[in-house]
């Protein structure tokens, strides 16, 4: 091979390799997805969990989704009133003020106050346990548990089992739902932060069945609703509810309520 034949292939493959080049930056240019500036800073104060708590799919989702308008500034559970804020000021609104919430586990039934009817030597998850005769091994069939699907769900290490029931620590909870939606028995509610009581009872049986199975149960005997000024407590097919809206906090249920499955807060945390 001459030299000629050298130089020719060479400066072809130069040629080739330029006309490549523009063609690239040709049709980088015609199908360049133009970046949403508001987007991307609303994208930069979002927190970045991408735990989906607030209903998109992770924090990429919801920032389109606040930057077209479709979202509030304050759909971020994660990041709570700073983010708000923050997000509120680059869309140049005003950031409504929400009402913190916190998951609650509505059962009391750790292993010094409920009965098991077996033993259950199966896979360590509340899904796999929830098929099991009976929907796992507590006499009580809507009591949690506590094999700990929900404290693997969570990304924020803010729920425990301890003596085989969750607990959640409110400090550390966000509010993601991540834990309710791991719960086979629907336990795992998001309640307001400052609720004064809660119910910690889900289930719906008749009062011997629940004085049989745990000692903290709700016996639906409807005390709760007579003894509340507000008529914030009702019954919901035989189990007490609290209506947040009407709540004030007396404590008169809590007081009344004679299996104490109704609680202050304070002493749900002690």
């Amino acid at each position: 091979m001459d030299v000629t034949t050298i130089i020719l292939s060479a400066v072809l493959v130069g040629v080739v390799g330029l006309l490549i080049g523009l063609l690239l930056c040709l049709a980088g240019k015609k199908f360049a997805v133009e970046e949403n500036e508001t987007e991307a800073a609303v994208r930069a104060a979002l927190p970045g969990n991408n735990c989906g708590g607030c209903g998109y799919a992770g924090c990429d989702g919801l920032a389109k989704a606040i930057a077209e308008g479709t979202a509030p500034v304050n759909a971020c559970p994660v990041g709570g009133a700073a983010v708000a804020d923050e997000i509120a000021r680059i869309m140049g609104v005003e950031a409504e003020k929400g009402e913190q919430k916190v998951a609650f586990v509505a059962c009391a039934g750790d292993c010094t106050v409920t009965r098991v009817k077996y033993e259950y030597y199966g896979k360590a998850d509340c899904k796999a346990a929830a098929v099991a005769p009976g929907g796992g091994d507590k006499l009580c069939a809507y009591g949690c548990l506590g094999l700990g699907s929900c404290v693997k769900a969570c990304p924020f290490d803010a729920i425990h089992v301890v003596q085989g029931v969750a607990v959640v620590d409110e400090d550390k909870c966000r509010a993601c739902g991540k834990c309710v939606a791991a719960c086979p028995k629907h336990l795992i509610s998001l309640v307001p932060k400052d609720a004064p009581v809660r119910v910690r009872c889900s289930s719906h049986d008749m009062a011997r069945t629940v004085m049989a199975a745990c000692d903290l149960g709700c016996r639906g005997c409807t005390l709760c609703t007579r003894v509340c000024p507000n008529g914030a407590a009702k019954m919901d097919n035989g189990l007490a509810v609290i209506d947040y809206s009407l709540c004030t906090g007396c404590g008169a249920c809590v007081e009344k309520c004679p299996a104490h499955s109704i609680q202050r807060k304070a002493a749900q945390e002690s």
